[in-house]
């Protein structure tokens, strides 16, 4: 198995970017529901807390915290692909070299990780998954986009009513995700 030098801090917290193989798919937004119970049930099985998320048409960004000890991002991210797969039908182009190792064409191989370093680290990436939404242009305001954590920030008051992605530029730009 390769070795994607991916970093893992016990009981860190992990900025991640997950693609589909079709970045034109909108598959993500309508299957939201069998993609929640794919969450819930890795979560059930392997915890971890869920400090933002946000689900697009064809990628999803999250911020993640493993419990003390735990590094072991990569194989949640396995058994959410795979519990998500399942659940629909199958449709998809498939390669042949996908199709001879019995993979579905759903889901890019990899995904994109970067261990969050500090209280600025943390919040920077936590805007820019809320800003996402903006940023592609689906949506005019964060709030407008039913599929993310924002809600519930601007619920506990993290965020002000007329909150607009500030500071989320603050990240260098080869470390703000797709």
């Amino acid at each position: 198995m390769p070795d994607y030098r991916r970093n893992r801090v016990p009981g860190g917290t992990y900025f991640f970017t997950v693609n589909l193989l079709e970045r034109s798919s909108g598959l993500l937004v309508a299957h939201v529901a069998a993609l929640r119970e794919a969450v819930r049930a890795v979560r059930a099985r392997r915890p971890f807390h869920i400090e933002a998320w946000v689900v697009l048409p064809d990628h999803m960004h999250a911020v993640w915290t493993l419990p003390a000890e735990d590094t072991d991002y990569s194989d949640r991210w396995k058994a959410i692909k795979i519990a998500f797969a399942k659940a629909l039908p199958k449709t998809e182009r498939l390669s042949p070299v996908r199709a001879a190792k019995g993979e579905r064409g759903i889901w890019q191989r990899r995904f994109w990780e970067h261990t969050i370093r500090d209280e600025r680290d943390y919040a920077a990436h936590v805007d820019c998954v809320h800003i996402n939404p903006v940023k592609h242009g689906l949506v005019a305001r964060e709030g407008d986009w039913p599929y993310s954590s924002f809600h519930r920030y601007l619920a506990e008051g993290v965020y002000a009513p007329d909150w607009a992605g500030q500071g989320v530029y603050d990240i260098p730009a080869g470390e703000r995700g797709a």
